[in-house]
């Protein structure tokens, strides 16, 4: 089969010139037999590729470089279709293909993935229960009783079963005492005889109506502190004012 169509033809006995051969060289043009017309065809005498002729057989891996594309010529509409929540990138730790990572849209952050991406409303969710759910304003008042001995003190209808830091405002005595808190089960005495905590502190000091202070203990993993006191009282108020979940 042919290749090349010729751009002179010669009969028997004809006398070769220079300038015969020249055309004959010159106008030259490729036949049909010159291409598969699969992956090339024929244009003006010319081969070139067809539209759809390179496939992925004939692309060698990694050999599609940045500096092989000619800027915006290889559009969105030109590249593999991707699924659904995913996009191309490389999470194995090394040099490797791309491949599909998956986007997740999950407010709990459920999957704990550390090759998945996250969507902006689900951070922005996880974010917000977190300031909602760990940091709160309570204001939940009532009466404890307190006696010499550290008893306990249960928090868990405020705070939940887990440990949380908590500002409780203790307030009126009828009598001068000193009131300390600590975390259950804890091993440090927060307290003398002669000595007792300020604002901000495991202690406080009571001692006529509407006197007292603010404290700031970290409960139990069940949300219970222990209160002990130098005299027994029956009816200290409080006011929870604030907790901060931990765990």
């Amino acid at each position: 089969m042919a290749i090349l169509n010729k751009g002179q033809t010669f009969s028997d006995g004809e006398q070769v010139t220079s300038a015969k051969l020249n055309t004959a060289v010159d106008g030259a043009t490729f036949a049909s037999g010159a291409v598969d017309d699969v992956s090339t065809q024929l244009s003006g005498g010319a081969i070139i590729v067809k539209d759809g002729g390179i496939t992925t057989a004939k692309i060698a891996d990694s050999n599609v470089t940045t500096a092989k594309i000619a800027d915006s010529n290889v559009t969105k509409g030109k590249i593999e279709n991707v699924a659904n929540m995913k996009v191309l990138g490389n999470t194995s730790g090394s040099s490797a293909a791309p491949q599909e990572v998956s986007i997740l849209d999950e407010d709990d952050m459920a999957s704990n993935s550390n090759t998945a991406l996250a969507t902006q409303q689900s951070i922005k969710a996880y974010v917000d229960s977190l300031t909602e759910y760990n940091l709160k304003y309570s204001g939940s008042t009532g009466t404890v009783s307190v006696t010499t001995s550290f008893s306990d003190w249960d928090l868990s209808s405020v705070v939940g079963s887990n440990r949380a830091m908590v500002i409780i405002e203790l307030r009126d005595s009828s009598t001068f005492i000193s009131l300390f808190a600590r975390t259950k089960n804890s091993s440090v005495s927060p307290y003398n005889s002669n000595s007792f905590g300020g604002w901000g502190a495991s202690g406080i000091a009571i001692s006529t109506s509407n006197t007292g202070g603010t404290i700031m203990v970290l409960t139990d993993e069940l949300g219970v502190i222990e209160l002990k006191a130098t005299a027994n009282a029956s009816s200290i108020n409080y006011t929870i004012q604030s907790y901060q979940k931990l765990a």
